[in-house]
């Protein structure tokens, strides 16, 4: 019994690895879980009280749960059993596809992540790089919602901070869920987007198994009173205009939707402005169809050479924050009243003229998001600029000039953001953001468009431009116009 017992190291190694695994499963794991479970209560129990929408059961359930529920769903069983006998495909291996696609949409929604790590960094970040304002809210109507509707904000899509500063915006007020494109789903990114409530999403997917397994998952979101963010647009606008809305994600929730049903959906209209957005340039090289794709390692070594060079003016104390970030909350939406007013029930899908409703509805809500519009200081300068190319203006030129543009839009009830309530000091805001980034050149105190940047330039006018525009927001070509809005 005292004899010494040898074994090879690596045995050795392999039984203390299965220790250590067992102590880690079995007892480190479960307390590590229990005490983030037990802070997430508390948290949620405290933010719970000062929301204005609570956070919904839904958001709260385990995932595994609503991934169950989704694969399982009666009318995906349908969908399977139809796509079964029209290709061929054994069950099994259909539906293992659809619980692939299931864990790939479904969230991870953690309530410690979103009001702790999320709201830190969402802040930060958008403090750090802008003078973030909520220029317009409609406080008694938000405050007059009925709890039990279902809300969906409507935003146009200017840059990928969108989804920080509408995060950041409306920290007080509920959770959040977003639609995000499959460029995010890399480490640790992807963890991080699950843990706030944003579920990833295939555009352009033609699979009609997975857009079915999507589908569901944004009824049931809808139907739990999850509030949702989307972008009609589809995706970034290339030259500063709001493009023509799609009917996606919109198409989606309104399939279920009974006009006479319980739970309502109100649609919040919000746009959003920006005196820099950081993708500008990359964007407007888009537009080019003769510009070489970039690979991902060129727009790795792109970003990292701007970060480098806006450390190197922060260390020369010569930095300055990307300007005005600005956002408008319009007037709630109901789509019960929308379907009553024009007698149209959503659920009708065999409609002959469905999608020309759906589109309405789009065009509608985009318009509603169009004259919200926040009017920036840089827009604003941006064009005077593009409107006189070659001509040189001095100082007083620009001011007075300033003060027309916004004595104009303002008689068209656009929503014009003055800097501490000045038209001098908005004109200056403007004008040094765009000649310290070299947009404007500056000659003997006289200034002029910079030849080379007339497309920024036109990137910046073009995001005010439909509030000038009698024929309301155009798309991206500026040649398919948005509906006109209509009266209330």
């Amino acid at each position: 019994m005292t004899e010494t017992v040898e074994i090879p190291l690596w045995l050795a190694l392999v039984f203390t690895g299965i220790a250590l695994w067992l102590l880690v499963s079995r007892l480190l794991l479960p307390t590590v879980r229990w005490y983030f479970r037990r802070r997430a209560n508390v948290i949620i129990d405290s933010v719970n009280r000062s929301l204005n929408l609570k956070i919904p059961p839904l958001s709260l359930t385990r995932r595994q749960v609503l991934i169950d529920r989704l694969v399982y769903d009666p009318r995906i069983a349908r969908t399977v059993a139809e796509h079964c006998e029209a290709t061929g495909e054994p069950r099994k291996v259909a539906m293992d596809r659809v619980a692939i696609y299931a864990r790939e949409i479904v969230p991870a929604f953690n309530a410690y992540v979103y009001f702790r790590v999320g709201s830190w960094l969402a802040r930060k970040l958008v403090r750090t790089l802008y003078r973030v304002r909520l220029g317009f809210v409609d406080e008694q109507a938000l405050s007059d919602l009925d709890d039990n509707a279902s809300l969906v904000f409507v935003v146009n899509h200017r840059s990928n901070m969108d989804y920080v500063l509408v995060a950041h915006l409306a920290m007080t007020r509920t959770v959040l869920s977003y639609a995000v494109g499959e460029w995010a789903r890399v480490w640790p990114l992807q963890q991080l987007i699950r843990s706030v409530g944003a579920y990833f999403v295939r555009r352009g997917s033609g699979n009609p198994l997975y857009r079915r397994v999507l589908e569901r998952y944004v009824q049931m979101a809808v139907e739990g009173g999850v509030t949702q963010v989307v972008f009609p647009e589809g995706g970034l606008s290339r030259d500063g205009r709001l493009r023509q809305p799609r009917v996606g994600l919109l198409d989606y929730m309104l399939r279920d939707f009974d006009p006479r049903g319980s739970r309502d959906i109100v649609f919040l209209p919000i746009a959003i402005n920006y005196d820099r957005v950081l993708e500008d340039r990359t964007l407007l090289a888009e537009l080019d169809p003769e510009t070489p794709r970039r690979s991902g390692l060129a727009a790795i070594r792109e970003m990292l050479g701007f970060l480098l060079q806006n450390l190197r003016l922060g260390l020369r104390k010569r930095w300055y924050r990307f300007g005005y970030a600005c956002a408008n909350f319009g007037r709630p939406v109901s789509l019960r009243a929308y379907a009553t007013q024009r007698d149209w029930d959503p659920r009708d899908l065999c409609a002959p003229d469905r999608s020309a409703r759906l589109v309405e509805l789009a065009e509608f809500l985009m318009c509603e998001v169009g004259t919200l519009m926040p009017v920036l200081p840089v827009s604003l300068i941006a064009t005077l600029f593009h409107e006189h190319p070659e001509a040189n203006f001095s100082v007083e030129d620009i001011r007075q000039r300033a003060q027309g543009l916004q004595g104009e839009l303002m008689s068209r009830n656009a929503q014009v953001y003055l800097p501490r309530q000045s038209d001098d000091y908005a004109v200056d805001v403007g004008l040094r953001m765009l000649r310290l980034r070299h947009i404007v050149l500056e000659h003997e105190g006289h200034y002029r468009a910079n030849p080379a940047e007339l497309p920024v330039l036109a990137y910046y006018a073009n995001a005010i431009a439909h509030l000038r525009d009698a024929e309301g927001p155009g798309s991206e070509t500026g040649n398919a116009p948005v509906a006109q809005r209509p009266p209330h």
